[in-house]
């Protein structure tokens, strides 16, 4: 079972570099996270490697913009890898007609690149960032369209493959659950972002930049989202701390407080074995 810590600086010891979740780690899309902040900074200052390592669909300065705007310190890490960062190959090597399903404000993900931003008519490719507006839609709104390309055989680029991510206290869906209802249609989709190894090794070629060589067991993945953090941990072998009271905190949540046997069991039956566990980064 996973074993509760209070502390970060309770296990940073037995480790070089942290590979840290942004969103629900580090802030909830309106606020930081102090508390988190601080641990991380800590556990640099402490001489551990710290590389944000996370599925938003812009490129890293994008995020460090927006990360500067939320709170979060840029003492509070060394590098961030993006799932923009590693989708712009994934972009460079597809069509070069490109329909993006996704706000305006995504559009630097595309800047250097041989690409063409067409209608979806014109298309040869999807590149999803979210959603046109994620505030209301849901996947099943964009059947008709979706559809469409999967009978023309279109590949889908899906560049931010969480499902659902917290804003406030609310939880908003993303691209990755239009990239799961592309795939219910049986079309083809193209994934670089966790839990897939394309971001791993970016991150760990970051982490190495940064410190030069380290061993891998001596590596450690924080974050709170089952089909990304925790499965791209399982994936590369890497340590796990669980952060529990992210986005799945309502699978063991009993009169407002999170039921640790219960947590545990849900852990195991997603085949998961964390080696700690904290609410929240602290």
């Amino acid at each position: 079972m996973a074993k509760r810590i209070s502390n970060l600086s309770e296990i940073t010891g037995s480790y070089d570099v942290v590979l840290s979740d942004v969103w629900g780690v580090l802030h909830n899309g309106i606020d930081a996270f102090s508390g988190a902040c601080t641990a991380l900074a800590d556990a640099r200052k402490a001489g551990v490697t710290v590389v944000l390592i996370t599925n938003s669909p812009r490129p890293s300065p994008g995020v460090i913009d927006q990360l500067r705007i939320l709170g979060v310190p840029d003492e509070a890490y060394d590098r961030i890898v993006t799932s923009g960062d590693v989708t712009r190959h994934l972009i460079a090597e597809g069509p070069k007609k490109i329909f993006l399903l996704g706000p305006e404000r995504d559009m630097p993900l595309f800047d250097g690149l041989d690409v063409q931003v067409v209608g979806k008519d014109e298309a040869d490719a999807i590149v999803c960032t979210g959603f046109f507006d994620d505030e209301k839609e849901v996947p099943e709104d964009y059947h008709d369209m979706l559809s469409a390309f999967q009978a023309r055989g279109v590949p889908f680029i899906c560049a931010n493959p969480d499902l659902v991510v917290e804003r406030g206290h609310r939880i908003i869906p993303c691209a990755g659950a239009v990239a799961a209802y592309y795939e219910q249609l049986g079309g083809a989709t193209r994934i670089a972002g966790k839990p897939h190894r394309p971001i791993y090794e970016a991150a760990l070629e970051a982490a190495k930049e940064t410190r030069g060589d380290f061993a891998r067991d001596r590596v450690i993945a924080i974050g709170d989202g089952m089909p990304t953090d925790v499965r791209g941990a399982i994936s590369q072998g890497l340590d796990l701390l669980y952060i529990s009271a992210g986005i799945h905190v309502h699978e063991y949540t009993v009169n407002g407080q999170i039921d640790e046997a219960i947590m545990n069991a849900w852990l195991k039956n997603e085949g998961a074995a964390p080696g700690w566990w904290m609410p929240r980064l602290a």
